[in-house]
């Protein structure tokens, strides 16, 4: 009996965490560049004294989906977007370089250029971005040169500011943190790449399949109404053994 509750308990609990897997995705399904986190079960045994006899199921998520998201014209000159791979490198307010591919810009109140949570943006050099102001033209070329056109100059007056540290790590060397940004699992500081691109003017969409997210939440509740029966079930036939063993 205790084996039949303890693989319903446990299948119940783990179903749960693969709903908030798949719950997260769909409440990001609107966010610029979001990658979509990949959910999957696996077997594990509980160890303990004796005989590891009892095997529970583990709901874990292993990574997240990479794959580019579709681009979608703005026309808004503080915003671009990442042409196949690539990350453009952020100073995170936890500390430290992240990459991100939200390309929605922003320059705050100090002249900074920062992203859309606020994260200061790299140039090659590793230093934030400082917008001198005011300006009346704003372009960020494919290369990921920043170009201005100072208030009062000649319409062909553009000039560089900075160039934006753009990387391209094997993503099987990245992991995201808390605050949705990816770092290299080793720590190490991003590295400057010349063959990532950008589209100015565009936002890249999130990579979230809404239909098949809707499909696995409707086939993990339905696991665990169907965790929960079983749990039912064997306090039923726990109840019916114990009046068996009465002394009427």
């Amino acid at each position: 009996m205790d084996r039949f509750l303890y693989i319903s308990m446990s299948g119940a609990k783990e179903t749960m965490n693969s709903l908030a897997i798949h719950g997260n995705n769909l409440a990001n399904a609107n966010k610029t560049a979001f990658k979509a986190s990949f959910e999957q079960a696996r077997s594990m045994q509980v160890y303990g004294e004796g005989l590891p006899t009892r095997v529970f199921a583990l709901a874990e998520e292993p990574g997240q989906n990479f794959d580019s998201g579709t681009l979608h014209t703005t026309g808004r000159d503080l915003d671009i977007a990442i042409r196949d791979q690539g990350w453009l490198v952020v100073e995170s307010q936890q500390g430290g370089q992240a990459m991100t591919r939200a390309g929605g810009l922003n320059i705050n109140q100090q002249g900074y250029l920062v992203d859309g949570q606020g994260n200061q943006v790299l140039s090659q050099k590793g230093s934030p971005i400082f917008i001198p102001l005011p300006v009346e033209k704003f372009n960020i070329r494919q290369d990921g040169m920043v170009e201005v056109r100072p208030a009062g100059a000649p319409a062909e007056a553009m000039e560089d500011v900075a160039q934006l540290k753009l990387a391209n790590p094997d993503i099987k060397d990245l992991t995201r943190g808390s605050d949705g940004l990816f770092r290299r699992i080793d720590g190490v500081d991003p590295k400057m790449s010349l063959d990532v691109a950008l589209e100015s003017g565009a936002l890249e969409a999130s990579n979230v399949n809404l239909s098949s997210e809707l499909t696995s939440l409707i086939n993990l509740q339905r696991q665990f109404e169907m965790q929960i029966k079983m749990m039912k079930k064997a306090e039923e036939i726990d109840k019916s053994s114990e009046s068996l063993l009465r002394v009427v």
